[in-house]
């Protein structure tokens, strides 16, 4: 179980939203298509209330895997798009779906597994070098398999393995098509390695005997996005309260309360957002 609510891709996707704010007092809202990181360790539950409170906005977030939440947006059902895919996010603005895009926050990616280590990989710093030992000794692996901005950061990374784990699926490589947080409950369950974000685990409840395998690489740099949605090409997008809601994020407020946000005394996230200006 996590420590903090929050909704499931199915929830998302069924429109149902999470307010910043117990009862917010206000009619104007927007909607945040973001993903299930952002929402399962608990950022927007503590750092949203702030803003509406600023503003009198209040903000509804669809948490979605990033490649549903592009998806959503591209049919203009949102006003800000919040995911951490950055070459997607690039190809969202280049093909007109979104204004301008920003650096907000990053983390890492980290691989944990079960603590009898059956490839060998634990204290390992190459992430590339792990998949090879998973994909060779054919230990268990279990993979959101669901177009997130996690599942196409597997996806990149097993190419820079050499690995083709698409022929293996179903056998040691098991695609759970969920969330960060059930993919995790399935890997604890079937003794399996998972590649996740840092803040997520930090803040998933039932680890077992799972822990941290594969940390430290460079290549599990994890940055966060955020765009407004065109209102040039969705009429229906709130451009001047989602705007808003960037410039805050964006804004010493914004990044100090990301910043602040830990949980058992650790940070999952660190502010590094650019602006128009490159500032």
């Amino acid at each position: 179980m996590f420590r903090h609510t929050f909704l499931s891709a199915a929830v998302g996707l069924a429109g149902m939203f999470l307010t910043s704010g117990a009862q917010a007092q206000t009619d104007e809202f927007i909607i945040v298509q973001s993903t299930t990181s952002t929402q399962n360790s608990g950022l927007f539950e503590e750092i949203l209330p702030k803003f509406t409170e600023k503003t009198g906005i209040e903000v509804r977030v669809v948490a979605v895997g990033t490649g549903q939440a592009i998806k959503n947006a591209e049919n203009g059902d949102g006003d800000v798009l919040f995911v951490h895919a950055k070459p997607a996010e690039e190809a969202f603005v280049e093909a007109g779906q979104g204004v301008e895009r920003f650096d907000v926050m990053y983390n890492d990616f980290i691989i944990v597994g079960p603590s009898s280590d059956p490839a060998g990989v634990a204290g390992s710093a190459d992430v590339v070098e792990a998949l090879e030992k998973i994909a060779e000794s054919k230990s268990p692996f279990a993979s959101r398999g669901d177009d997130s901005g996690t599942h196409k950061a597997e996806m990149r990374l097993w190419g820079e393995a050499g690995k083709e784990v698409a022929s293996a699926s179903g056998q040691w490589y098991r695609e759970t098509g969920s969330g960060m947080g059930a993919t995790l409950n399935t890997a604890v369950g079937m003794g399996a390695y998972v590649l996740t974000d840092r803040a997520t685990w930090i803040s998933f409840g039932n680890k077992g005997e799972h822990e941290v395998a594969v940390e430290g690489d460079p290549k599990l740099f994890n940055q966060y996005g955020v765009i407004l949605v065109n209102p040039e090409k969705h009429p229906n997008v709130k451009a001047e309260a989602g705007q808003a809601f960037i410039d805050w994020v964006l804004s010493e407020e914004g990044q100090d309360a990301i910043a602040a946000y830990k949980v058992d005394g650790q940070q999952l996230f660190f502010p590094n957002a650019t602006t128009a200006d490159g500032a």
